[in-house]
């Protein structure tokens, strides 16, 4: 995953071909590969939080955008990096969110191992460069409970509905197999509640996904959620779509479909 490409939708099923929006660096020593980007619209325009990765590590940074296609990166540094011992090599795969309230920037992200990481962390940011780690562990782990997400859960997206934070995660049986579920927080931070029905996307066997359903990303869609994950069978990664009919996800009796 070399670069971040542009592709556009009118029903989310049906896209054109993709267009290069941001590629590697070669003058930098941390973005010899670009991947995993977060965007957020704003009244000036696009903002992109993106995984860079070199020499065994992942990092964090940052870049604007007056159309959402052409982008210019805001720092030559990482504007966050693995600093907390839980975080190990790797900070990678932001998903950020403005909170008119407190006026400030939330990122959740994942840390730890440099492929695929351990665990989801967070912290905040006044101007989108600058980032404070509020907790010095990840607010939402692994649960050995389990079985299906015993040994990581990473990726995830985050959608505020109906005074809930949902998130969406990924979790990993083993370092081969992963699957998507479903928790929700009132705060997004703490109390994290996993839905009974986890995991909602899972492997079909046989299938383009056989081996894996990882890295949601989710739109609440009037009554309808449509999620777009990755499937992988052997070393062969695409991207499908599920979907749930009616808003209300707490009330679904078996995974989206």
């Amino acid at each position: 995953m070399k670069s971040i490409a542009y592709v556009e939708s009118n029903d989310g099923i049906h896209w054109n071909e993709p267009q290069v929006a941001l590629g590697p660096l070669e003058s930098s020593d941390w973005q010899e590969d670009i991947n995993r980007p977060s965007i957020l619209r704003s009244a000036i325009g696009y903002h992109m939080w993106y995984t860079g990765q070199a020499s065994g590590r992942s990092w964090i940074g940052y870049a604007v955008s007056s159309d959402g296609v052409h982008w210019n990166r805001q720092s030559d540094s990482p504007v966050l990096c693995a600093d907390q011992p839980w975080e190990k090599v790797a900070v990678m795969c932001p998903k950020v969110l403005w909170d008119p309230q407190h006026k400030n920037y939330r990122m959740w992200y994942s840390g730890g191992e440099q492929y695929e990481p351990d665990a989801i962390g967070y912290c905040e940011s006044q101007d989108g460069r600058h980032w404070a780690k509020n907790y010095t562990h990840p607010v939402f782990k692994a649960a050995s409970a389990h079985t299906w997400e015993q040994q990581k859960v990473t990726a995830c997206d985050i959608v505020p509905h109906h005074d809930w934070y949902y998130m969406f995660y990924i979790g990993f049986r083993d370092i081969d197999h992963a699957q998507i579920g479903i928790a929700r927080s009132r705060d997004g931070e703490s109390g994290w509640e996993r839905h009974p029905c986890n995991p909602i996307v899972s492997p079909t066997h046989g299938d383009w996904d056989s081996d894996a359903c990882y890295k949601p990303t989710v739109v609440c869609d009037g009554d309808r959620w449509m999620l777009w994950y990755n499937g992988r069978k052997d070393g062969t990664e695409q991207i499908g779509l599920a979907t749930h009919a009616g808003a209300d996800l707490w009330t679904m009796d078996k995974g989206l479909g």
